[in-house]
């Protein structure tokens, strides 16, 4: 009885991931892959890391998932200027009490846009990944856990590098995925300025999932199996970044500087798991790892000057992996 209800459970979590797509669609125009890849990072406890040029609705596209989540959101603009302490909060003094008191910062919400990330120095960028990492910050001599879930999406422009501090290699391999957002369809963008120019176009939407929902569904992405082929086509997959020349891939070893961490394998393993349960399914396809490995391991491998003067991408060499590494069944 109990099983069979769990069962029922599960299938009503599903449907209702549907309804999250629906509830987004009334506000955002497309974006569904950019919403697919929000869910698991929320459902997953991981952070997602966005990148695209300004105006296609990255913020929208958070704010709105926010709401229909039911999760308190703060959007941070990160400019050069910006402290730690304005991220995580100070100490501020009380006159009338005479002693200090804990400001908490806007890092105390569950679901957070750091705007172009790499317009802040290092001192505020390592604040946030510490947070983003221990899920706990210190104000004083005060240790806080930060409310959960907790979900950090952080924005990057590509255009405009003048005045950033890239994000070192080692900070952007703790997202777990870089979601590359590009620009809508004529069809998309026709309805966007159709929508947007009605200045009394209705921005609100229906919550979907609550809290409650959404740590259940975290306990049931995790019992989606993943067979032991499968793992090992995962772990394939990492050591043929590190070691392409053991692979065949003779073309891309002159390429690749440095393969992928295993944050690399751990994230793939978690992700094809969520894609899984999206579509319905308690076990993990290969078709799964397939679509989400570029957006996985995109920002883990390091080219070299080779491939940025042969105008060689990630994307290029990942897709090239996928067709070449088997699956051992």
């Amino acid at each position: 009885m109990e099983e069979s209800v769990s069962v029922e459970k599960k299938k009503d979590h599903q449907e209702k991931i549907q309804q999250v797509f629906t509830e987004m669609g009334k506000v955002v125009v497309g974006q569904e892959a950019l919403i697919n890849r929000l869910l698991i990072g929320l459902f997953t406890q991981s952070h997602i890391l966005l990148e695209g040029v300004p105006g296609i609705a990255k913020t929208l596209t958070v704010s709105t998932l926010a709401q229909v989540l039911h999760l308190d959101f703060q959007r941070i603009q990160f400019t050069p200027d910006l402290l730690p302490a304005d991220l995580i909060g100070t100490m501020i003094y009380n006159q009338k009490q005479a002693n200090f008191e804990v400001k908490k910062g806007p890092i105390f919400a569950n679901m957070i846009l750091a705007d172009e990330i790499n317009r802040s120095p290092a001192k505020v960028q390592s604040a946030l990944l510490e947070a983003m990492q221990e899920k706990q910050v210190t104000i004083g001599e005060t240790t806080f856990q930060l409310d959960r879930p907790f979900l950090v999406l952080a924005t990057q422009n590509p255009v405009d590098q003048e005045g950033t501090y890239p994000l070192p290699e080692a900070q952007v391999d703790r997202f777990m995925m870089k979601v590359n957002v590009d620009y809508p369809t004529k069809d998309q963008e026709l309805e966007v300025m159709r929508r947007i120019s009605n200045m009394s176009f209705d921005f609100t939407v229906n919550t979907v999932l609550d809290k409650k929902d959404i740590f259940d569904i975290r306990n049931e992405i995790n019992q989606t199996s993943i067979s032991e082929s499968l793992e090992k086509y995962i772990i394939e997959l990492v050591y043929a970044t590190r070691d392409p020349k053991a692979y065949g891939l003779n073309d891309e070893a002159h390429y690749i500087q440095f393969g992928v961490s295993p944050r690399a394998s751990i994230n793939l393993n978690l992700a094809a798991k969520a894609i899984a349960y999206f579509d319905g399914r308690d076990y993990v396809l290969p078709e799964d790892i397939k679509e989400v490995a570029a957006d996985v391991l995109n920002h883990r491998i390091i080219l070299n000057y080779e491939a940025e003067a042969d105008n060689i991408q990630t994307k290029d060499i990942v897709a090239t992996i996928l067709n070449k590494i088997p699956i051992n069944n």
